[in-house]
């Protein structure tokens, strides 16, 4: 798994600081799915998250008081990630999702709350796949 970016951070990060880390070229994507997540499935609840210092810092969105994906800035890129209740991962495995996404569920831990699904996003042809999980996540 990839370090994230503000691990030890007492504070979440600036946008000045989220764009040092994940440079211009990962940043224009995150703020892009972000927006396209806001405007197509109303996810504009953000809360930046840290859980332990050891973790680092997340930007969790929310639907009403319901998690439904985390963004975790690394050096270069961003990690988002889901927990996927049996549901939401027999519904992923019925959608047309590229094989190395269908490896990643299938791989997956699972945990009370659900499969921990984790993404790397490297540039904007993740953002379809993304935005797949998201709906899944929504719908089941």
């Amino acid at each position: 798994m990839l370090a994230n970016a503000f691990v030890g951070a007492s504070e979440p990060p600036t946008d000045a600081q989220l764009t040092a880390e994940l440079g211009r070229h990962a940043k224009a994507v995150w703020n892009q799915l972000l927006a396209e997540l806001a405007d197509e499935y109303k996810l504009v609840t953000q809360e930046w998250n840290c859980y332990s210092r050891k973790a680092g810092w997340s930007l969790r969105l929310k639907q009403e008081k319901r998690n439904i994906v985390y963004f975790s800035p690394c050096r270069g890129l961003f990690v988002v990630s889901f927990a996927l209740g049996d549901g939401a991962v027999e519904a992923a495995r019925l959608r047309r999702l590229p094989e190395r996404v269908m490896q990643i569920i299938s791989e997956a831990k699972r945990y009370p709350e659900g499969t921990a699904v984790r993404i790397n996003v490297n540039g904007p042809r993740d953002i379809p796949v993304v935005k797949k999980l998201v709906k899944v996540k929504l719908e089941n």
